[in-house]
């Protein structure tokens, strides 16, 4: 698990390095009207902050099911919060970052061959979904079975152990053993399922969180930035829930909880002051800022469509619990609704 998260924290760093690539040569004119450097500052500042608080807030909420009852995974509110922030994350696939990576790489900025010859951002999500797909399959498997060579290494030791100390219970013993071990090992592997799950969609998260952050940071356009502030404040908080909720489940040591927390935090923010730094030669109209931008839209969009309707939807709908419970079942489906709606909603000013 650990090698997982240094490949998160390395693709992360790769992508904070990519943007100065974006620097170049512009075949688009870029409207100076409207731009006011000292106004803009004071949105991007502001946007930092309460970016910063509610991506905070929004991720510790289901974390809190340690210290508040009512939002323990066992919980049915919690399947209607994760019902929500799915929702949420299956709007921003759809409704932000698809639409912005076709606009990216359709943009009349690029050449017209081979950019305007072949469908790239259709082509780029579709891959990222099947790459995805393979990712959470490949660790999935890797991490079951490794826990299991593990187990019976144990099981083994516990088998030789009573056969030395306690051997006139070890025909009884043996058979608790192996029920206990077939419970074990299937709690263990949900478990290992979540956190693969968290840590594949905390990437599809970053990537399109630094993007963002990056944009709104290179603006310098007043009237750009204000309904952006507010939209991305509550884009970041629903979801933190969403991502929250998948941490929660996966129940991670408190060092790996606090470090996945304060990563989703930042993202954005860190985005945002990148995006201040290089605004003075940032051209988001140059080829290579486009097509930077579409290919890693695209291939964010496919990670997140992925997540949303594979890990996140289809896992809890089909739960046994939700499916033998109708007032749970019309719960998490209104909720579903609602979080898509919402997030939909806020596509008319970010």
């Amino acid at each position: 698990m650990a090698k997982l998260q240094l490949l998160l924290l390395t693709l992360f760093c790769v992508f904070l390095l990519l943007p100065s690539s974006a620097f170049g040569d512009c075949t688009c004119d870029t409207e100076d009207e409207g731009r006011d450097k000292t106004q803009a500052l004071k949105y991007k500042l502001a946007a930092i902050a309460s970016i910063l608080v509610a991506g905070a807030i929004g991720v510790c909420i289901p974390i809190l099911g340690k210290t508040i009852p009512a939002l323990r995974p066992e919980k049915d509110i919690f399947f209607i919060i994760k019902a929500f922030a799915a929702g949420v994350i299956l709007s921003t696939g759809f409704i932000h970052v698809l639409p912005d990576a076709f606009e990216s790489l359709t943009s009349p900025c690029l050449s017209a061959s081979p950019w305007q010859d072949f469908p790239f951002t259709g082509f780029v999500a579709m891959v990222s979904a099947i790459g995805t797909l393979m990712v959470d399959a490949f660790a999935t498997s890797y991490y079951r079975k490794s826990h299991s060579n593990q187990a019976a290494q144990n099981g083994v030791g516990d088998v030789e152990m009573e056969g030395e100390h306690e051997g006139h219970l070890h025909v009884h013993t043996h058979a608790t053993h192996g029920s206990n071990s077939f419970v074990d090992n299937s709690a263990s592997s949900d478990l290992i399922r979540h956190r693969v799950i968290s840590q594949v969609l905390e990437l599809g998260i970053v990537v399109h969180s630094v993007i963002i952050g990056i944009s709104l940071g290179a603006s310098e356009s007043p009237k750009t930035i204000r309904p952006l502030v507010a939209a991305l404040t509550f884009h970041q908080f629903f979801e933190g829930m969403g991502l929250g909720g998948c941490i929660s489940q996966a129940k991670f040591q408190n060092r790996a909880v606090v470090v996945m927390a304060t990563f989703f935090s930042l993202t954005t923010p860190v985005g945002i002051a990148i995006g201040i730094g290089i605004s003075s030669g940032y051209d988001e109209n140059s080829p290579n800022a486009l097509i930077l931008e579409g290919i890693f839209n695209a291939a964010s969009a496919g990670i997140l469509i992925y997540m949303a309707l594979v890990d996140l939807l289809a896992a809890d709908f089909m739960n046994p619990r939700v499916q033998s419970n109708a007032r749970l079942q019309i719960g998490v489906n209104v909720s579903l609704l609602l979080g898509a709606g919402l997030m939909s909603l806020l596509a008319k000013w970010a």
